[in-house]
């Protein structure tokens, strides 16, 4: 075979994927090419994949604020059942377009014990070992559960892991945590973000602007995190279920936003950014939004572009739905949530 014909072979099957992609935005995954902005040239890719806090809410919504308002280009990722093409959230086994993180600059993560094909979470291992950003919410601590095929390599990503190097799992090695428990009541209690709860981190990058959060979702607890993390904010458990509750003083505060630095075998050293808060619900603060948007840049190495000021506004209509397990919406197409 020539080296032209290799040359031309080549060619035509790059061409073909992305015909092949582009045909199936909306189908398997969504996509949006980024405005201008400084965002521009850089590809964020957002996995939605939890069965309980609505990711497949909050992550498009998320998507069409960094590419609208600053110029990413993101793309979106959803748990699909794979018979009737909806989007199940808990469907733990499937999240196609994975391969779209051999471009992507930064990961932001929502998801909750998966168990995917290895072909799958061999994109997410290529982009670790990479060295590149990840931001991890809410249930990404215990982003794995591994029943079925302990035999896969991932295995030893599963949330109680106990292999030498992964005790705990991808949400330890990466992030720093993973599931230990309810901290506040779970459904009854909310959570208030202590900003000013550390005084030497009052003027990182990430807090710019961020000034007051209060989640429905109850404070997660943290048994102790790796010396390496930078807490940034503190949470407090709140008496009620709205932002005018109280808090509980009675109760410890407990990290809830945090930087740690993260390198697995054979990968570079990565920086990720993880928050215990996220549910769909949650987003409606427009503080825990900017707080997000505010680490998507500060990962990419973009500080600069931070200000107090930076444009958070929802793109759109935005109606996140109450957090809970199979109460997700029913026969919803990826093509819904555009």
């Amino acid at each position: 075979m020539s080296f032209l014909f290799k040359s031309l072979a080549f060619s035509f099957l790059i061409a073909s994927f992305s015909l092949l992609a582009c045909a199936q935005n909306g189908q398997t995954f969504l996509q949006y090419e980024g405005k201008a902005g400084p965002g521009k040239g850089k590809h964020i890719v957002l996995v939605a994949g939890d069965d309980e806090y609505r990711s497949e809410e909050s992550m498009p919504m998320l998507a069409k604020i960094l590419a609208e308002r600053h110029g990413f280009k993101t793309t979106v990722l959803f748990p699909i059942e794979p018979s009737s093409g909806d989007i199940v959230p808990n469907y733990q086994n499937n999240i196609p377009g994975l391969e779209h993180l051999e471009t992507a600059d930064l990961m932001i993560m929502l998801i909750r014990f998966r168990e995917l094909p290895d072909e799958q979470t061999k994109h997410i291992e290529n982009f670790l070992k990479a060295g590149k950003p990840i931001m991890g919410l809410r249930t990404s601590t215990h982003a794995f559960a591994y029943q079925k095929e302990k035999t896969s390599p991932y295995a030893k990503w599963t949330w109680n892991g106990k292999d030498a190097g992964w005790e705990k799992g991808f949400g330890k090695r990466i992030f720093g945590e993973t599931w230990v428990n309810h901290h506040g009541v779970h459904g009854k209690e909310g959570s208030r973000s202590l900003i000013n709860g550390v005084a030497q981190m009052n003027d990182h990058p990430v807090l710019r602007g961020v000034n007051d959060i209060w989640v429905p979702e109850d404070v997660y607890g943290i048994q102790g995190l790796p010396a390496e993390a930078e807490v940034l904010i503190y949470g407090q458990s709140t008496a009620g279920m709205d932002d005018k509750a109280p808090l509980i003083w009675e109760k410890s505060v407990m990290p809830i936003a945090w930087t740690k630095p993260y390198q697995i075998e054979g990968g570079k050293v990565g920086m990720a950014f993880a928050s215990t808060m996220g549910s769909s619900l949650g987003f409606q603060s427009e503080d825990l939004r900017r707080l997000v948007i505010n680490a998507s840049f500060w990962l990419l190495g973009m500080s600069e572009a931070i200000t107090p000021e930076l444009d958070v506004a929802i793109v759109g209509a935005y109606q996140p739905t109450m957090f809970g397990f199979d109460t997700f919406r029913k026969g919803m197409k990826v093509q819904d949530f555009k």
